[in-house]
């Protein structure tokens, strides 16, 4: 009993002390003043466990851009035993400092991942623990070796796996200077694009980059360099057209980075009115940037300030040219506008837009296609090339010049169906894209003209040997090789349909290579005369450029009338509605086939049919051969070793044959005499 009550008693005692404690602690909080009260939380926030707040972006400790950075986190230079930094204790016992920088270096440094001059060393410190797996006894303690993100923190452990995230990373543009930024305010998104754009310059044109430009499927602005020449070329052949006819409605249909209209406005200033669309917001947004970037002035952008300020400002940066920028699908704008140039540039093919495109062009206008499906055209997939071309072809060697005949036959419908034709003035087939420009001939005779010259080919699959199915042939006996009689079974195969017709304009492209000369485009001079030479059938020609070669009227069948007078530019109707008199006479006057002014369809590989166990010549001196025996020869662009001639494929491979040198000739002589000396007298 005495037990019990002590224990009553010191139970009342202990609750009386507690409670006269809380009322002291009251009052003494009641006088302090209110800045007492507040320095006294900072001194306990500062007091906790140090960490900073929680917007605050840190870097982990694995992450250095040196070698030096990862030994500063250790004093290498103190005495004793040390610890690893990136590596628990269990894992890595404590040495001396020679020991421990061998480790740094070895297993941290030695497989770092870099990104953005930042390198991501390997950790090995308890960030990322073991997934539970069921029915398996973990050690405890252990850990996954891994990589720490520098962008968002991510712990990964493979180091191919870091690698594919960053490049994820860079496609959504976002890089370690979106995250870092500002430490005290919480980013709800990335920082503008604007921050991180590359500026490129093209040809006297500056352009802004963002850091994932390269990739079409992630970025609305995409931009290719290896794509130069082909805005080089079509440029060319837009500044050819102004030297016909002048002001020309042109319009870039797919903006991106507005690079083509751009230098369009730059260099022919008053000659082209220009106008650069694009369904992206983005790219609406780069291409108005960009022109300001240029000195370009946007046709409907922000007016200037008034009064003096105004005329002082004008007289500092005064436009160079106006560019027209609109968000509009490539469809609708080409409905309901009239041009003189187009260019398609989608990425992909360019079937969807060519019945548009054909809509509204202006008489005489100039339509460029650049078809970067290169899967579908050079018969790597052929249901798709049969889906958006409603052609069936198979893989040759010469399927690029294929490609280009394909792309060329989808143009020729989609103007038939709008009761115009066309005539091909230039045609390239490279690495990366296929190029197509073409003049429109209004009318429906002129429809009907072109729409003749869409045939099969027939193509040997054995010998490879080709040849166009006439207007009414039969297929038996077409072919001029003998293979479908010596081999067993079917060797020979339909393909197309497919152009027939030309597939270059030599004056055209003679006036081409004088504006890449007048424009200081040296990257595609030499592309350029290739194709002069190749569309003339010839391998040595002299290039003129002067007023003789602007005035060449007879071009592939079709005399042009070009408006050279003031007289004659007056009666260009510019709206492309027909005029009516003697005055203007007609503008197109259809001669006579000739077939001697059109090169010849198709090359032949010289690396293809070279003869087994035989040395064949080198390729300039065997189109002297060719040339001595008569043929028209040329290279070809298509192809570095492919020669462009007249001559069917067994003259072709009997010339070859001729000048070709036994691979083996002393063995061949030995063997000679040696038969010769076994024969009886």
């Amino acid at each position: 009993l005495v037990q019990l009550e002590m224990a009553e008693l010191t139970e009342e005692v202990v609750a009386q002390l507690h409670q006269e404690d809380s009322n002291i602690k009251r009052e003494d909080e009641e006088r302090a003043p209110p800045d007492a009260a507040d320095a006294a939380e900072q001194k306990d926030a500062a007091a906790g466990d140090g960490n900073p707040p929680a917007t605050a972006v840190e870097r982990h400790i694995s992450i250095q851009t040196k070698l030096e950075g990862l030994e500063s986190l250790v004093d290498m230079n103190g005495a004793g035993r040390k610890s690893c930094p990136l590596c628990p204790e269990e894992k890595f016992k404590a040495c001396y400092s020679h020991k421990l920088r061998r480790h740094l270096q070895n297993l941290h440094w030695k497989v770092y991942v870099e990104f953005e001059g930042h390198k991501m060393c390997i950790c090995h410190l308890p960030c990322r623990n073991l997934k539970p797996s069921l029915g398996v006894d973990q050690a405890p303690g252990r850990h996954i070796a891994h990589y720490h993100c520098v962008v968002c923190s991510v712990t990964i452990a493979r180091k191919t796996d870091m690698v594919s995230h960053l490049k994820r990373h860079v496609n959504k543009g976002e890089t370690e200077a979106s995250y870092s930024s500002s430490s005290s305010v919480v980013l709800n998104e990335p920082a503008p694009p604007g921050r991180t754009c590359e500026i490129m310059k093209e040809l006297g044109t500056d352009v802004q980059l963002l850091p994932n430009h390269t990739t079409p499927q992630k970025s609305d602005t995409y931009f290719s360099r290896k794509m130069k020449s082909n805005r080089q070329l079509v440029f060319c052949s837009l500044a050819v057209l102004a030297e016909e006819r002048n002001p020309l409605e042109c319009l870039d249909a797919f903006g991106a980075t507005g690079i083509m209209g751009l230098q369009w406005a730059k260099h022919l200033r008053n000659a082209v009115r220009v106008t650069i669309t694009d369904i992206s917001d983005t790219c609406v947004k780069m291409i108005k940037e960009n022109c300001e970037l240029n000195n370009i002035r946007v046709d409907g952008g922000q007016r200037g300030p008034r009064g003096p300020d105004r005329v002082s400002a004008e007289a500092e940066t005064t436009p160079i040219a106006t560019v027209e920028v609109a968000k509009m699908d490539a469809n609708v704008i080409m409905h309901l506008r009239s041009f003189d140039y187009i260019h398609l540039d989608p990425f992909g093919t360019a079937v969807n837009y060519l019945d548009a495109a054909f809509r509204n062009i202006r008489n005489l206008g100039i339509i460029s296609v650049t078809s970067t499906d290169t899967g579908s055209l050079y018969a790597k997939s052929p249901n798709v090339t049969l889906r958006h071309y409603g052609c069936h072809i198979v893989r040759t060697e010469y399927y690029k010049e294929l490609a280009a005949r394909m792309l060329v036959a989808s143009v020729c419908r989609a103007a038939a169906r709008c009761n115009k034709g066309i005539e091909v003035l230039l045609t390239v087939a490279l690495e990366h894209f296929v190029l197509v420009v073409v003049r429109v001939l209004r009318g429906p005779s002129q429809a009907d003209e072109s729409a003749k010259k869409l045939r099969k080919l027939m193509h040997c699959q054995w010998c490879e040997a080709r040849v166009f199915l006439k207007l009414g042939n039969m297929v038996d006996d077409t072919l001029p090789c003998d293979c479908h009689g010596s081999l067993p079974g079917k060797t020979a195969v339909q393909l197309g349909p497919l152009w027939s017709g030309p597939l270059f304009n030599t004056g055209f492209l003679r006036k081409m290579l004088s504006a890449a000369v007048r424009h200081s485009m040296d990257d595609i001079q030499p592309l350029v005369k290739t194709l002069i030479c190749e569309s003339e059938g010839t391998t040595l020609k002299s290039l003129v450029h002067g007023s003789s070669v602007l005035t060449s009227q007879a071009e592939c069948g079709v005399v042009f009338k070009t408006l050279q007078s003031g007289h004659e530019a007056r009666l260009a109707d510019l709206t492309g509605k027909r005029k009516s008199g003697e005055e203007s006479g007609n503008v197109l006057k259809k001669l006579k086939p000739d077939a001697s002014l059109e090169h010849p369809p198709f090359y032949y590989s010289i690396h293809r049919h070279s003869i087994r166990g035989m040395n064949m010549p080198k390729l300039n001196k065997f189109l002297q051969y060719l040339m001595e025996a008569g043929f028209r020869v040329s290279r070809t662009h298509f192809d570095p070793t492919g020669v462009r001639t007249d001559a069917t494929l067994q003259q072709f491979k009997s010339v070859l044959t001729k000048y070709s040198v036994p691979t083996f000739t002393k063995a061949a002589t030995s063997t000679q005499t040696s038969v010769s000396s076994d024969k009886p007298a």
